[in-house]
């Protein structure tokens, strides 16, 4: 493990809990054999014991954790994502589940199967798995660092707007006009 190993957990902005993640972070804090700086954004969650807790973090300390940190552990929205990515980190994602009352429906759980499939994230549906993977990037830091291609990232932002054009057009028109 790094001497100065940081594993950032953060669970977006959201307005549901996500007591779940929480309690296997607290979990997962109690069994650490070494030394570890944890910070957590909980949101509305409750803070986790044993780790350096904030609500919300400002953008640009949220950066800087980014910057400076050995793992980053987010929830499944494409924002904390993309921005784990960017800072050159594979995230352990956690996806927010409608029945735990994290989220109001499971697109995260789709959404995350599906960049899991193509390698962009280190995906956690249980426990164990986030354990597995918190020990392996404190172990091996480099098994969850990441290449981050701007021209994809660009690429997929310009379809993106040009499929909510498409679709607000065709709403505009109504449900049985073409």
């Amino acid at each position: 493990m790094p001497a100065s190993a940081l594993v950032l957990v953060t669970v977006g902005t959201d307005h549901h809990p996500f007591t779940r993640l929480m309690d296997w972070i607290e979990r997962w804090l109690d069994g650490m054999p070494g030394e570890v700086r944890c910070v957590v954004q909980h949101g509305t969650s409750r803070p986790p014991r044993g780790a350096e807790c904030h609500d919300m973090l400002p953008y640009d300390k949220l950066q800087a954790l980014l910057r400076e940190a050995t793992a980053v552990v987010c929830q499944g929205g494409p924002g904390g994502i993309v921005e784990c990515r960017q800072a050159g980190l594979l995230p352990i994602v956690v996806p927010r589940t409608a029945k735990h009352g994290e989220h109001v429906d499971d697109h995260q759980v789709r959404f995350t199967q599906v960049i899991a499939a193509r390698h962009h994230i280190a995906l956690a549906t249980g426990e164990d798995e986030l354990v597995a993977h918190l020990n392996a990037a404190l172990a091996d830091p480099s098994r969850y660092r990441a290449e981050h291609d701007e021209s994809a990232t660009e690429a997929t932002a310009v379809r993106f707007g040009e499929l909510v054009c498409a679709l607000v057009a065709r709403q505009k028109r109504g449900p049985f006009r073409r």
